[in-house]
């Protein structure tokens, strides 16, 4: 990773870079002011945080393309055969600026609860539950609650994550073994990789995977580019392909996009552990231009991917690669050894939140190390369990997308804004910033209530 960018705008401020970036952490400070009305020094969060190995603005960019290029952009051709051509790629865009906005509002909320209590960094449940303290009398019952609820929807999208991974891996390992010995389900393909998922798990220093994580970062980047080369030869006509597809089947594309697009525990990881984070925000800033990036890869494929294979296209685009080419076949391996590598680092965030918040201070009578080599097991063991028994990947991605990242993406964030303006009132003319975050809870809510619905229905249905 370079440590200097040539683009404008990504590098750190300057007198001549980033100017945008720079206004966006002034209006941000202009907005707390009113926070330390009681003649307490004005406290920046940003030049709080100590921080041992912060990030440059170009290593934040790159950490938020990789972090993109899993599971989520080869299943996009699928979510553009849910919705159709034309409204596969309006509403990519679309929500690719909704997920981009609600990361706006989430972080700028972080930094005012940050200067209002004066500490540099705030977790997602704690910023839940300071809000909701300064929020509307009537919410302050959910403020014992708050933080559990936000840790279980974390809890539950990460093993969600984790379930899709284990379906993947045995789905990719069965067509490539299959042309050379007796077809088997791929239950039995998960199966054989349970002992191995169960070994990585129980590495508990990080470090010990950064050298495979960054392998597995390089052969997910050639595994892409191969992909890509399958689609564009022979490519059919676009004319060939629905435009608009069955509005039955929009909110499974909603929770497929979603699945894929929103990294919010990601965004607020990499924001909190910038050298700039007032790089972050603003119009340049890089959130704006990692989303545009990875918005503009996510229609690419889908959309190419679904006139490569209409109606055929699987949950993950990579099954839909001939058998038989020797190249297919290593593509398929490619990703299912780095799937396999970070399935362990998708397990190692329920696996914090559960022992560190939870049962650490409650097993002092216990071997400490044991309980959290059980723990992890546990975790692997639910994991696999939930994806023998539904092996379905495409409608797993858009359960999952519905269900958690509806909320923690869209609901929580405007919720949380709201609160925390509540004291003194700012919400702008008319208040318009009150009426627009009430329509993102509105909207949170419908794709949280349909798009599940619809998922466990059509799970249902193929069972």
């Amino acid at each position: 990773m370079s440590e200097s960018l040539s683009l404008t705008g990504i590098g750190p401020p300057s007198d001549t870079k980033d100017q945008k970036s720079k206004s966006y952490a002034v209006n941000v400070q202009q907005e707390t002011m009113s926070l330390n009305a009681n003649g307490s020094p004005p406290y920046d969060p940003h030049a709080h945080r100590i921080l041992e190995h912060p990030t440059t603005n170009s290593e934040t960019l790159i950490h938020l393309l990789k972090g993109s290029l899993g599971t989520g952009i080869l299943a996009m051709p699928k979510a553009f055969y849910n919705s159709g051509l034309l409204v596969g790629t309006v509403g990519t865009i679309l929500i690719g600026f909704l997920c981009t906005y609600c990361l706006h509002v989430l972080v700028r909320s972080q930094y005012l609860l940050c200067k209002k209590h004066r500490v540099p960094i705030l977790s997602y449940p704690d910023s839940m539950k300071y809000a909701l303290q300064d929020g509307p009398a009537f919410l302050k019952f959910g403020v014992p609650l708050s933080a559990i609820i936000v840790d279980g929807f974390l809890i539950v999208y990460q093993l969600g994550i984790c379930c899709v991974y284990i379906m993947f891996i045995g789905t990719s390992i069965k067509q490539v073994l299959e042309i050379h010995i007796e077809p088997m389900n791929e239950r039995y393909y998960m199966l054989m990789m349970l002992i191995p998922l169960v070994a990585i798990n129980l590495i508990r220093n990080l470090k010990v995977l950064a050298p495979f994580s960054q392998g597995a970062n390089i052969i997910t980047f050639v595994g892409l580019a191969i992909v890509l080369w399958y689609i564009f030869v022979d490519l059919p006509p676009i004319s060939s392909r629905t435009l608009i597809g069955e509005p039955r089947n929009y909110t499974l594309f909603v929770g497929t996009t979603l699945f894929a697009l929103e990294a919010v525990g990601v965004v607020l990881a990499l924001e909190n552990n910038m050298k700039t984070p007032a790089s972050f925000g603003g119009t340049t800033g890089v959130l704006n231009i990692g989303m545009t990036i990875i918005t503009i890869m996510y229609v690419g494929m889908g959309f190419f991917g679904y006139v490569k294979y209409g109606e055929i296209v699987e949950g993950s685009v990579t099954l839909n690669l001939p058998n038989g080419d020797i190249l297919s076949q290593a593509v398929k391996l490619i990703f299912a050894v780095a799937i396999f590598i970070t399935y362990a680092l998708q397990a190692y965030v329920p696996v914090e939140i559960i022992w560190n918040t939870y049962m650490k201070k409650r097993v002092q009578n216990w071997d400490k190390t044991t309980m959290e080599y059980l723990l992890r097991i546990s975790v692997v063991l639910v994991t696999f369990l939930l994806a023998v028994a539904i092996p379905l990947l495409d409608l797993f991605i858009s359960l999952f997308g519905a269900l958690c990242l509806s909320v923690l993406g869209i609901g929580f964030p405007a919720l949380i804004e709201i609160c925390v303006l509540w004291p003194e009132r700012n919400f702008g003319r008319f208040n318009y910033i009150f009426i627009k975050d009430i329509i993102l809870i509105i909207i949170g809510i419908l794709a949280l209530v349909l798009g599940t619905y619809i998922s466990l229905q059509d799970i249902a249905r193929k069972l």
